[in-house]
């Protein structure tokens, strides 16, 4: 028995609570959100720290001043999806896949032809 699959399945559940959070911001931000509104307020916050990497990369549009348009977490979410796909190919080379054995082998016939 390996680790592997709990660490593949910790950084599964990581990477998909990063992208969920960046999404929501995304979406929030785009349909014009009220930021004094707690909830959206702490995902601003806690996504921003996500986002430091990336800030300034592409311009931020906003249309009639509400409305926000962010590349960068479009890319950011391509970013973090792209580091997933990395970590979980070195942990494929790293770590050793535990073999199948076959259950039902197959007979040979031994009878002289």
């Amino acid at each position: 028995m390996t680790i592997r699959p709990a660490i593949v399945r910790i950084v599964d559940i990581l990477f998909s609570i990063v992208g969920i959070f960046l999404l929501l911001r995304f979406a929030l931000k785009l349909f014009g959100a009220n930021a004094g509104v707690g909830f959206v307020s702490w995902l601003y916050e806690m996504t921003a720290v996500l986002l430091e990497p990336f800030r300034g990369i592409f311009p931020t549009t906003t249309f009639e001043n509400q409305y926000v348009l962010e590349f960068s977490t479009l890319f950011a979410i391509l970013a973090y999806g792209l580091a997933y796909a990395l970590i979980v190919a070195l942990l494929d080379a790293l770590t050793p896949t535990p073999r199948r054995t076959d259950t039902n082998p197959t007979s040979r016939d031994t009878t002289p032809s």
